[in-house]
Protein backbone atom coordinates (compact mmCIF):
# COMPACT_ATOMS: atom_id res chain seq x y z
CA UNK A 1 0.00 0.00 0.00
CA UNK A 2 1.33 3.38 -1.01
CA UNK A 3 2.04 5.74 1.90
CA UNK A 4 -0.18 8.48 0.47
CA UNK A 5 -3.09 6.20 -0.47
CA UNK A 6 -4.26 6.05 3.14
CA UNK A 7 -5.19 9.73 2.84
CA UNK A 8 -7.39 9.14 -0.22
CA UNK A 9 -10.76 8.99 1.60
CA UNK A 10 -10.14 12.18 3.57
CA UNK A 11 -8.79 13.98 0.49
CA UNK A 12 -11.91 12.97 -1.45
CA UNK A 13 -14.01 14.68 1.23
CA UNK A 14 -11.77 17.75 1.12
CA UNK A 15 -11.97 17.82 -2.71
CA UNK A 16 -15.79 17.67 -2.50
CA UNK A 17 -15.89 20.44 0.11
CA UNK A 18 -13.63 22.81 -1.85
CA UNK A 19 -15.40 22.11 -5.17
CA UNK A 20 -18.75 22.85 -3.52
CA UNK A 21 -17.40 26.02 -1.90
CA UNK A 22 -16.04 27.33 -5.21
CA UNK A 23 -19.33 26.67 -7.00
CA UNK A 24 -21.27 28.19 -4.08
CA UNK A 25 -19.27 31.43 -4.40
CA UNK A 26 -20.22 31.70 -8.08
CA UNK A 27 -23.88 31.31 -7.09
CA UNK A 28 -23.57 34.05 -4.44
CA UNK A 29 -21.85 36.38 -6.92
CA UNK A 30 -24.51 35.82 -9.59
CA UNK A 31 -27.59 36.03 -7.37
CA UNK A 32 -26.58 38.47 -4.64
CA UNK A 33 -23.99 40.54 -6.54
CA UNK A 34 -21.37 39.90 -3.85
CA UNK A 35 -18.64 40.56 -4.53
CA UNK A 36 -19.48 43.10 -7.22
CA UNK A 37 -18.03 41.79 -10.47
CA UNK A 38 -18.48 43.57 -13.80
CA UNK A 39 -19.27 40.38 -15.74
CA UNK A 40 -22.17 39.56 -13.37
CA UNK A 41 -23.65 43.09 -13.44
CA UNK A 42 -26.51 42.60 -15.93
CA UNK A 43 -27.13 38.92 -16.39
CA UNK A 44 -29.88 37.20 -18.37
CA UNK A 45 -32.44 34.87 -16.72
CA UNK A 46 -30.52 31.76 -17.79
CA UNK A 47 -27.57 32.90 -15.66
CA UNK A 48 -29.91 33.33 -12.67
CA UNK A 49 -30.95 29.70 -13.12
CA UNK A 50 -27.28 28.68 -13.25
CA UNK A 51 -26.56 30.77 -10.15
CA UNK A 52 -29.41 29.07 -8.30
CA UNK A 53 -28.04 25.63 -9.19
CA UNK A 54 -24.53 26.65 -8.13
CA UNK A 55 -25.77 28.14 -4.85
CA UNK A 56 -28.06 25.29 -3.78
CA UNK A 57 -26.12 22.32 -5.16
CA UNK A 58 -22.78 23.88 -4.18
CA UNK A 59 -24.11 23.97 -0.61
CA UNK A 60 -25.20 20.32 -0.78
CA UNK A 61 -21.75 19.41 -2.11
CA UNK A 62 -20.08 21.25 0.77
CA UNK A 63 -22.23 19.30 3.23
CA UNK A 64 -21.86 16.03 1.36
CA UNK A 65 -25.63 15.63 1.07
CA UNK A 66 -26.97 13.91 -2.07
CA UNK A 67 -23.42 14.22 -3.37
CA UNK A 68 -23.71 11.97 -6.41
CA UNK A 69 -26.92 13.55 -7.70
CA UNK A 70 -25.81 17.12 -6.96
CA UNK A 71 -22.43 16.58 -8.62
CA UNK A 72 -24.01 14.96 -11.68
CA UNK A 73 -26.40 17.88 -12.19
CA UNK A 74 -23.58 20.39 -11.69
CA UNK A 75 -21.38 18.51 -14.15
CA UNK A 76 -24.09 18.88 -16.79
CA UNK A 77 -24.59 22.53 -15.92
CA UNK A 78 -20.87 23.20 -16.34
CA UNK A 79 -20.80 21.43 -19.72
CA UNK A 80 -23.79 23.54 -20.75
CA UNK A 81 -22.02 26.69 -19.46
CA UNK A 82 -18.91 25.89 -21.45
CA UNK A 83 -20.71 25.35 -24.74
CA UNK A 84 -23.21 28.21 -24.42
CA UNK A 85 -21.27 30.73 -22.38
CA UNK A 86 -17.76 30.24 -23.68
CA UNK A 87 -17.34 28.22 -26.83
CA UNK A 88 -20.16 29.84 -28.79
CA UNK A 89 -20.43 33.23 -27.08
CA UNK A 90 -19.19 35.09 -30.15
CA UNK A 91 -21.37 33.10 -32.53
CA UNK A 92 -18.32 31.45 -34.09
CA UNK A 93 -17.04 28.39 -32.20
CA UNK A 94 -13.77 29.02 -30.40
CA UNK A 95 -12.49 25.66 -29.16
CA UNK A 96 -9.48 26.70 -27.05
CA UNK A 97 -10.39 27.31 -23.39
CA UNK A 98 -7.43 29.66 -22.98
CA UNK A 99 -8.96 31.90 -25.62
CA UNK A 100 -12.67 31.58 -24.80
CA UNK A 101 -12.27 31.74 -20.99
CA UNK A 102 -13.84 28.33 -20.38
CA UNK A 103 -11.07 26.68 -18.37
CA UNK A 104 -12.94 26.88 -15.04
CA UNK A 105 -16.13 25.48 -16.60
CA UNK A 106 -14.25 22.47 -17.98
CA UNK A 107 -12.47 21.84 -14.68
CA UNK A 108 -15.73 22.09 -12.71
CA UNK A 109 -17.45 19.80 -15.23
CA UNK A 110 -14.93 17.01 -14.79
CA UNK A 111 -14.47 17.57 -11.05
CA UNK A 112 -18.21 17.15 -10.57
CA UNK A 113 -18.34 14.19 -12.94
CA UNK A 114 -15.65 12.51 -10.81
CA UNK A 115 -17.56 13.28 -7.60
CA UNK A 116 -20.74 11.84 -9.09
CA UNK A 117 -18.89 8.54 -9.56
CA UNK A 118 -16.71 8.60 -6.41
CA UNK A 119 -19.24 9.92 -3.92
CA UNK A 120 -18.67 12.35 -1.09
CA UNK A 121 -16.11 10.48 0.96
CA UNK A 122 -16.20 9.51 4.63
CA UNK A 123 -16.59 13.05 5.98
CA UNK A 124 -20.04 13.81 4.61
CA UNK A 125 -23.68 13.71 5.60
CA UNK A 126 -24.18 10.91 3.06
CA UNK A 127 -21.65 8.77 4.98
CA UNK A 128 -23.16 9.78 8.33
CA UNK A 129 -26.65 8.63 7.35
CA UNK A 130 -25.38 5.48 5.63
CA UNK A 131 -25.95 6.49 1.99
CA UNK A 132 -22.21 6.03 1.33
CA UNK A 133 -19.74 3.54 2.74
CA UNK A 134 -16.89 6.05 2.93
CA UNK A 135 -14.86 3.87 0.57
CA UNK A 136 -13.99 5.00 -2.95
CA UNK A 137 -16.99 4.12 -5.07
CA UNK A 138 -19.35 4.46 -2.11
CA UNK A 139 -22.05 2.01 -1.09
CA UNK A 140 -22.43 0.83 -4.68
CA UNK A 141 -18.86 -0.53 -4.80
CA UNK A 142 -19.75 -3.36 -2.42
CA UNK A 143 -22.40 -4.91 -4.65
Amino acid sequence: MNFLSRFQPALLSLFRLITGLLLFQYGVAKLFKFPVLPYFADIPPLIYAAGTLELVLGATLMLGLFTRLSAFILSGEMAFAYFLGHMFKTGTPVFLPLINGGTAAILFCFACLYLSAAGGGPISIDALIGRESGEPGGAYARR
